[in-house]
């Protein structure tokens, strides 16, 4: 699946959407039929329902009730190796600029006390999942492509998988998921996936965003940006539908940023960062090796530094990386976040560049400044 494609084709279109039955942002009293390819209404007041077809340029519509949606024409397909035609869905938050009615997202994570959902699925044959997606970003977004995506799939019918590779289990929602990791290349995504149908949940968001930040791939500075409960299909999927959702997400929490699992040393520097680039005209790649050299293992990792004019990175690997301006943040996955003394741990990215090109000078992980090697 290529998610970024779902969200890159809906900027900038949800606000010149319209519906068959009434105008972007109306609040669907009674059944109403959407066929627009990014149109949305919105339900109870406090909802937002979007047909957000992205994949295909046959026909999709949806027919939008008082608690959900049901898929009535679906008309394009796409191979089973391949991303799906759509995500419909309903949703809590902010997505691409469209806010459901007075959200109090994005709310960052360290405030969040509590946050809870519940939804109910109709299943129907076809080649589809039943996706619930959370999305999360170091800066309160609301527009644009989120860096971290979790996906619970709650449902999986025919031979497609989430992005990435499995890593392992979490018990979750009182449940065993089977947790897949990968990137799309515009997003990091976590995905839960149940071992068979689940037609209704009623569980606490809090506790996946929880679980993924223990891997290492969040931290509790990131702001939870939108909440969305709906379909990806591939093949078929006439009569899918989200018979109800809802969400509620509390503040209360501790707005105070935990320090790194590691405190950073005192006295000389207790690490060494190499960077090796390959740059060409309009573009680069780095890769970058950070060695503990001090005499204790360092548990959870975050290196800080600041590009120089020009650079704006595009896609990482082996870890999450974030840019606002020229500083940039590093932060370990859930697979390189111990580094026991003398050992390593490596990340890389590609960017764009504009004029010539030049390397970071400096670097600091978990506040303690490392020198080169």
């Amino acid at each position: 699946m290529k998610r970024q494609l779902r969200a890159l084709a809906a900027a900038g279109l949800l606000i010149t959407s319209t519906l068959v039955a009434v105008a972007l942002g109306g609040n669907a009293s009674a059944d109403t039929q959407i066929c627009e390819q990014y149109g949305s209404t919105t339900i109870q007041g406090r909802y937002v329902v979007q047909n957000n077809r992205w994949g295909t340029t046959a026909q999709q519509c949806i027919n939008v009730t008082s608690t959900g949606f049901e898929i009535t024409t679906l008309n394009g397909s796409s191979p089973t190796n391949g991303a799906p035609t759509a995500y419909p869905s309903v949703f809590f938050g902010c997505h691409y600029t469209n806010c459901s009615p007075g959200t109090n997202l994005p709310i960052q994570v360290s405030q969040i006390s509590s946050a809870t959902s519940s939804i109910s699925y109709r299943y129907v044959s076809g080649i589809y999942n039943a996706s619930y997606d959370i999305w999360l970003d170091p800066s309160p977004k609301k527009d644009g492509v989120n860096q971290m995506e979790i996906m619970i799939w709650l449902n999986r019918q025919g031979p497609i998988q989430p992005i990435g590779s499995v890593v392992g289990t979490a018990n979750l929602a009182g449940r065993t998921w089977e947790v897949w990791r990968g990137s799309n290349g515009s997003n990091n995504v976590i995905s839960y996936v149940a071992p068979s149908a689940i037609s209704s949940l009623n569980f606490s968001v809090l506790d996946f965003i929880n679980d993924t930040r223990n891997r290492g791939a969040i931290t509790n500075s990131w702001y939870l940006t939108s909440i969305q409960a709906g379909f990806e299909p591939w093949q078929g999927g006439v009569g899918l539908a989200v018979t109800s959702f809802s969400a509620n997400v509390n503040g209360g929490g501790n707005p105070t940023t935990p320090p790194p699992t590691t405190p950073p040393p005192s006295g000389g520097a207790s690490c060494a960062v190499k960077y090796t680039a390959n740059s060409w005209g309009n573009g680069f790649t780095a890769d970058v090796q950070v060695t503990n050299t001090g005499s204790s293992a360092i548990n959870g990792w975050t290196l800080n530094y600041s590009l120089p004019g020009g650079q704006t990175i595009t896609s990482a690997w082996n870890a999450t990386v974030s840019q606002s301006g020229s500083a940039v943040t590093a932060r370990n996955v859930g697979h390189n976040g111990s580094i026991a003394p003398g050992g390593t741990a490596t990340f890389g990215y590609q960017g764009t560049l504009s004029g010539s090109y030049s390397s970071p000078s400096s670097f600091s992980l978990n506040g303690a400044n490392c020198s080169r090697s």
